[in-house]
């Protein structure tokens, strides 16, 4: 099947055959750097290739995003929300042409690209009513006459790394709210999907000129990891916000923390799905299905573990091989295909090899996996979701293998089955499908799931930008999106007012002179 892409979107979009990745918002910069060529999943095919920034431009671009600090940081919250509000409204204009393309370049299906520009939309909705929400405490001073209180002012550059599953709405998480509490960001998106970082610079750049904002507001930086040692090495950049895997991480936040900047770290996720025996298996089973198989299985909150209560295991099993054999596998871009194509050549090695680890370990597979050939999947990147009976502690199990591989466990009692769910060093998100109050209460009580999300009777996937998301353990323990996350982008001020003629101090502390 051909790709059923229309060119002309990518003019739309700005980008052209051979394009710049270096932008302070107004001004677009011959990158030096080295040259990343985007080849689309769908078919393999060449879309365009992207100029990368060399530490000269990397140096350029953090200059005038700390120059367009000062100014940024002086405008009113809501004037900086009013910009937001335009930005979503940019986005409402593009969600067709945008999501195409996040779904051409990336592989997700249609809808999912779509949902995905519509998350955008959603993150400044949200950031525009939090320009008036920037909240500080007033609190009861111990002396008289004093007034103590705290307030939250701008941080400075904030860095956002994102990742490829994702290619624009996680940046937008982060810049929306760093946008409002008065930051600047400087992006460096996945060099696997370069295209739709710059198609977001090219949309929001407008809004920025007709409101006045200053240069560098919002900045783009095309590169691989070295550009993001740059950014994580670097002192005029107070916060860096990266999604990536767990060893990537752990280099960010290292580096990070060597000199005392700040992180928000959203990494892998190993999340697993409870099924009691009290479970409704009709709600259950599309929600397992969708977050096993979406992104074709390339999200953080993909469902990898199934958990099954013993008595109801082998008639989970028998629905789970009759929905798996309905998926329809192919061009992502066709709107009744429910799995699209893994990102990459790497991407398919480390779905066959961990195949190859859970036979070897023992595993029982009850779909089978493998690459398909043939027409419409000339690209090589299309490959069968699978399911395998496993143990929970095999050491393929407790790591992530961002691919769609469901792996089923049995449990006979819940003690046993919370012991399983939190018994990897992950901690993104979890469910439990369950009708017995006690049970679901228990999961998101202190004693039960140990991760950032937890839900009850739906699935692992599938956020709201309402709450705040992030995850515990290996997963990094930062927090993006809804919620009180505002705050990760601004720094605390704690302030005491004396609007007496005395000078008393705390703790009742005498000292004469």
């Amino acid at each position: 099947m051909a790709a059923n892409f229309d060119h002309s979107i990518l003019e739309k979009l700005g980008i052209n055959k051979e394009n710049s990745g270096v932008s302070t918002g107004k001004n677009w910069f011959d990158g030096k750097g080295d040259t990343y060529s985007s080849y689309t999943p769908v078919d393999g095919s060449l879309i365009a290739s992207v100029r990368g920034a060399s530490g000269e431009e990397y140096d350029i671009v953090m200059e005038k995003s700390a120059e367009a600090f000062k100014e940024w940081r002086t405008w009113p919250a809501p004037k900086r929300g009013e910009v937001v509000r335009q930005i979503g409204n940019e986005f409402r204009k593009y969600k067709d042409e945008l999501g195409r393309l996040v779904s051409y370049e990336m592989g997700k299906s249609l809808q999912e690209g779509w949902g995905e520009v519509q998350e955008m939309i959603d993150i400044c909705d949200f950031a525009v009513g939090q320009s008036r929400m920037l909240y500080g405490l007033t609190m009861t001073s111990e002396r008289p006459n004093h007034r103590l209180f705290e307030q939250w002012h701008p941080l400075g550059p904030v860095g956002v790394i994102s990742a490829f599953n994702f290619p624009v709405a996680v940046w937008a998480w982060n810049a929306m709210i760093a946008f409002v509490c008065g930051d600047t960001v400087v992006w460096k998106p996945s060099e696997k999907v370069p295209l739709c970082g710059i198609a977001c610079q090219h949309i929001i750049q407008n809004v920025l000129e007709r409101n006045g904002a200053p240069e560098g507001v919002s900045s783009l930086v095309v590169g691989d990891y070295k550009v993001g040692q740059l950014m994580t090495g670097d002192q005029r950049m107070p916060l860096v916000s990266a999604t990536g895997s767990i060893p990537m991480g752990k280099k960010v936040g290292t580096a990070v923390a060597s000199r005392l900047g700040r992180c928000i770290l959203e990494l892998g996720g190993n999340n697993a799905i409870i099924i009691t025996e009290s479970a409704d298996l009709e709600m259950a089973l599309p929600a397992i299905v969708f977050g096993a198989v979406g992104t074709c299985g390339q999200r953080c909150t993909s469902t990898r573990r199934l958990i099954i209560h013993e008595s109801i295991y082998d008639k989970v099993k028998e629905q789970l091989r009759n929905a798996y054999g309905q998926l329809k596998i192919g061009n992502p871009l066709d709107e009744e295909m429910h799995v699209g194509p893994l990102i990459d050549k790497d991407a398919v090695k480390k779905y066959l090899a961990a195949i190859e680890e859970v036979k070897s370990s023992g595993g029982q597979f009850v779909v089978e996996g493998g690459v398909l050939e043939g027409e419409g999947y000339e690209s090589g990147l299309y490959v069968k979701p699978c399911i395998a009976e496993v143990e929970n502690e095999w050491e393929i199990v407790q790591e992530e293998t961002f691919a769609p591989i469901l792996y089923l466990i049995r449990y006979k009692d819940f003690e046993e089955a919370i012991a399983k769910h939190n018994g990897v060093k992950q901690g993104l998100s979890s469910a439990i499908m369950s009708t017995n109050m006690r049970e679901t209460e228990r999961f998101i009580s202190a004693t039960g799931s140990d991760c950032g999300i937890a839900n009850i009777n739906i699935g692992t996937s599938g956020a709201e930008i309402g709450g705040a998301f992030g995850g515990e353990k290996e997963t990094g323990g930062g927090r993006e999106s809804g919620s009180d996350a505002w705050k990760a982008y601004m720094r605390r001020q704690t302030n005491t007012v004396n609007y007496g003629n005395e000078l008393p101090l705390a703790q009742g502390i005498k000292f004469v002179i």
